[in-house]
């Protein structure tokens, strides 16, 4: 584990510059290369990086016997075909999200990966943020008790995609999230969507996901491209206490309220429960102290590491496929006037718990 692995970054385009900065100042990778069709384009990242070889032709790359992953920052579109390739080639693969542009084609993917028994890992950034890693702490010891619901609102005037709704555009960070945070990872069986395109851009420019979560819980999620006002807020609701995530306010990104409703349930009988008294439970709040390092620096070292002990990564491409399992539902549940729609399950292939 004291050898550094050796990984190429495939896209040069808006992602794959961050990826190649934090590869290149890592003390477990070295960036070995570029790829992009753009020639220039590469040429011009891989000087800004440390001057590391370029390559404009994905073959050429994956024969290369000296670099051991690929990291993926290329249109969704294209991740299928270029996942396949960097497997089939050997290579552990990183991949920006969503996992694919399709459910059938992430699990191929995924099957291919563990066929081969290599790491196909999801750049689900949000998930190594210090907050969200906070989060997942204080759900896993049971600080905010049973879960009792979930409220996520990520909605600014932000770019109206020319070929996906703003659910896909948008929730897959929030799905991951909660995805990453939530014991047994993020597997409803239903959900429901509704859209709305005010400004008949032709597709859905302004969404709402809602889906159970285990033990009767809820979760809901509101995306909008055209609000003046930009709002990324994450209510987490327990029977103890109540988490709320405010990543716009660097001061107190994360604030823990001991206050909440309490039923008197001396009667286990349903109809008494029923009508059983209602308190109102006023505490304490704090926030955690959190510290300071950038997501994507940790992404890199648990990619390696989970080369390294040979277990999948804490994102691996199972997470990728839940996420992309719950899109594909609320599509149709778009196309049925927001009806709750199956969300198709899916057996770990690890069979490992997260």
């Amino acid at each position: 584990m004291n050898a550094k692995l050796r990984v190429a970054v495939v896209g040069a385009g808006y992602w794959g510059p961050n990826l190649a900065r934090n590869f290149s100042t890592s003390q477990e990778w070295s960036l070995a290369a570029i790829c992009d069709l753009d020639r220039d384009r590469a040429q011009s990242l891989a000087d800004r990086v440390g001057r590391v070889d370029v390559h404009t032709d994905l073959d050429e790359l994956l024969a290369r016997d000296d670099i051991d992953a690929v990291a993926v920052a290329t249109p969704a579109r294209t991740h299928h075909p270029v996942v396949l390739a960097a497997l089939r080639a050997g290579k552990h693969v990183l991949v920006e999200k969503p996992l694919a542009d399709s459910r059938d084609r992430a699990l191929e993917m995924v099957r291919e990966a563990a066929s081969r028994g290599l790491i196909l890992m999801a750049d689900h950034t949000y998930c190594y943020t210090p907050a969200v890693l906070k989060i997942r702490q204080l759900i896993a010891e049971g600080a905010l008790g049973d879960l009792l619901f979930i409220d996520s609102v990520r909605i600014n005037l932000g770019l109206i995609q020319p070929d996906v709704d703003v659910l896909w555009d948008l929730a897959p960070h929030d799905l991951s999230i909660i995805d990453f945070v939530v014991p047994g990872g993020l597997r409803p069986a239903t959900v429901s969507a509704q859209g709305a395109d005010p400004l008949g851009a032709g597709r859905a420019c302004v969404g709402y996901l809602t889906f159970p979560l285990p033990n009767g819980a809820i979760a809901h999620v509101h995306v909008n491209w055209l609000s003046p006002t930009k709002i990324r807020r994450m209510v987490i609701g327990g029977t103890v206490r109540t988490l709320v995530w405010d990543d716009l306010n660097p001061q107190q990104r994360l604030s823990v309220y001991d206050r909440g409703v309490d039923l008197d349930q001396q009667s286990v009988d349903e109809v008494d429960r029923r009508s059983s008294t209602i308190s109102y439970r006023l505490g304490d709040t704090w926030s955690p102290a959190l510290p300071e390092h950038e997501a994507l620096g940790l992404m890199a070292t648990e990619f390696a590491t989970s080369i390294w002990e040979k277990r999948p990564a804490r994102t691996d491409g199972e997470a990728g496929l839940r996420v992309l399992s719950v899109l594909e539902a609320a599509t149709r549940s778009l196309e049925h006037a927001g009806t709750m729609c199956g969300v198709e399950a899916y057996e770990s292939l690890a069979g490992v718990s997260r």
